[in-house]
């Protein structure tokens, strides 16, 4: 498919397939999650019977410290089969920069990750989310983030599982570097999520979203839909949603897209309700 196929164009191409199905990423819950009004092992009930979505994303800040308690990961997996919900990725943050220029410390973050490539691997995930952190030049930057990539990847390949990068600030949310991160690892089991919102690289240094997702989406092996705020027609404010979902299928991808949920005008179940019902019009126009 090429970027300049229509909407209709692909309503033509995928008129006997759902062009995409919608996931749910746990920091949609993350204020409930963080109050204790919600605890991370009913998250699977609450994507099934509030949402009616059956696939999530994890992430690790809600339940950090029980990467290697084996015993706790069955119990994620036997909540998710019960309600017949699919684990897809584990988002992972705070352990460290994946491109620190110190060449220690630098390895201390790429095993830092290990843990949870194998909590991923227990859970029947397909990948762990991780951010490409570093410091230095642009170019600095790019070989310190491939090495600490590189060298994560090749590790969770021996399990089947994917290492994935989301823009998530700083260089990564430069949608040309963030490519030339994958093309120079050129390893099959590393890829992008590239998220519809976070493309701040600094202060008020934005990278523009839509070329952003369509520099990203060649490598992508997961989507999320960030949220934050919705006119009265529903649709969100800061991503016009048509034509941002035209980019991702336009290349080739037919995997879930994921709901973020990061608003403070609707609550959070609310806004969860508002992102997936935007998706549902988006995809229903497409059939």
């Amino acid at each position: 498919m090429t970027g300049g196929l229509t909407l209709s164009g692909l309503s033509a191409f995928n008129k006997n397939k759902i062009p995409f199905e919608i996931s749910l990423a746990e920091w949609s819950l993350h204020k409930a999650l963080f109050s204790g009004e919600l605890h991370h092992l009913d998250f699977c009930k609450v994507a099934k019977t509030e949402f009616d979505i059956s696939a999530v994303e994890y992430v690790n800040t809600f339940f950090f410290e029980k990467a290697k308690d084996k015993s706790y990961l069955k119990e994620m997996k036997i909540r998710a089969d019960d309600h017949g919900v699919i684990s897809l990725l584990i988002m992972c943050d705070s352990e460290g920069n994946l491109g620190d220029p110190d060449p220690i410390a630098r390895t201390k973050a790429v095993e830092n990750h290990y843990k949870w490539a194998e909590a991923a691997k227990i859970l029947g995930c397909h990948s762990i989310r991780v951010n490409a952190r570093s410091s230095g030049s642009y170019d600095e930057q790019l070989e310190l983030s491939a090495d600490g990539l590189r060298r994560l990847t090749e590790f969770g390949d021996t399990m089947g599982i994917n290492t994935i990068v989301e823009n998530h600030g700083g260089l990564s949310s430069n949608g040309k570097w963030l490519s030339a991160i994958m093309k120079k690892v050129d390893h099959p089991r590393l890829g992008t999520l590239p998220d519809f919102g976070n493309f701040r690289i600094q202060e008020d240094e934005w990278y523009d979203r839509y070329l952003g997702v369509r520099e990203l989406m060649p490598f992508a092996k997961a989507v999320s839909a960030k949220s934050h705020d919705f006119d009265s027609h529903g649709n969100e404010i800061n991503t016009d949603y048509y034509k941002m979902i035209k980019i991702v299928l336009s290349a080739g991808y037919d995997g879930y897209i994921g709901i973020e949920y990061e608003g403070n005008t609707l609550n959070e179940m609310a806004g969860i309700k508002a992102t997936k019902d935007l998706l549902i019009r988006v995809r229903d126009s497409l059939k």
